[in-house]
């Protein structure tokens, strides 16, 4: 049985789920519980349960955590939930020395520096544990979830649910003014989290309509190495059949897919997005199709 469900575990993994759980506590104790800012999600309850009675975050972290074990064990699969169960257990051991060990920063007459790196930090720690592939429990379960089954940004779905916990904060210990710097805190996490998450794979996807396609698509081809792709459009103006080739690059690659272009036809039209995640040849598979070790 434990075969089974170690299989698929990579020791890599585990390390990073830790080191983010390392970089998400260290935030905790010393941005938002040194400066009373409230947090989303279990951990926010957690803070809420701390002013309110003085009860220790680590412990109550793994309490809060116990029905989610059960959510993770049934709706996750066996791989993350035991990325789930060592990124709380993590996050509780951290909290715990952190709390005994504290840093005194000194930051109390800013706060906004305080939401800011408030925001970083726990954004950086959950970003990695996101990206390998594991969770802190708690909201961290429903966001994957909703990832998972809806595509819906993990950093929007932990922003809409800490909405309420913070409502309770406020309640409770929040003034005001450190009600404005939580929400700060907060949005930068989530914008953090996303980054974090998808920025090793964004690149960028270009539309290109020239009555030279071929020779573009060829150039790109033999000097970028990178696929293209030909799809047939019509022309609504010109009412005339015509191809466009898609091609998905690195964001470094922008200005020479560009020199390209204008090389061979400066009136080229082109169009380019961002993509914020990309799997296979050239990104994550290399020309073996074999896994790109990052």
């Amino acid at each position: 049985m434990f075969n089974e469900i170690f299989k698929d575990i990579k020791v890599k993994n585990l390390f990073f789920i830790v080191l983010g759980a390392a970089i998400f506590s260290f935030g905790l104790v010393h941005f938002n519980i040194q400066n009373e800012l409230a947090e989303g999600g279990f951990t926010g309850i957690t803070l809420i349960l701390f002013f309110a009675f003085k009860w220790d975050p680590a412990i109550m972290n793994l309490v809060l955590n116990i029905p989610m074990f059960v959510i993770g064990w049934r709706m996750l699969g066996k791989r993350i939930f035991t990325y789930t169960v060592v990124g709380t257990l993590a996050v509780s051991v951290f909290l715990k020395v952190f709390m005994k060990y504290q840093i005194d920063i000194h930051l109390e007459g800013d706060m906004f520096l305080v939401s800011l790196f408030a925001g970083v930090f726990i954004g950086v720690g959950l970003g990695i544990i996101f990206r390998f592939g594991g969770t802190t429990g708690g909201v961290d379960i429903i966001a994957r979830l909703a990832q998972i089954h809806w595509g819906w940004s993990i950093g929007k779905t932990m922003f809409m649910f800490d909405a309420a916990v913070i409502l309770v904060s406020w309640y409770v210990y929040l003034d005001h003014r450190s009600v404005m710097y939580t929400l700060v805190a907060l949005f930068v996490g989530a914008r953090v989290i996303d980054f974090v998450q998808e920025g090793a794979y964004a690149a960028r996807g270009a539309f290109i309509i020239s009555d030279h396609q071929d020779a573009i698509a060829t150039k790109i081809a033999l000097e970028m190495d990178r696929g293209v792709t030909v799809f047939k459009g019509y022309g609504h103006f010109t009412k005339a059949d015509r191809s466009i080739l898609y091609c998905v690059i690195a964001k470094n690659e922008i200005m020479r897919m560009k020199n390209i272009i204008t090389s061979i036809d400066p009136h080229a039209f082109v169009s380019v997005s961002e993509v914020h995640d990309v799997m296979g040849e050239g990104f994550t598979l290399d020309e073996q199709k074999q896994p790109i070790v990052r």
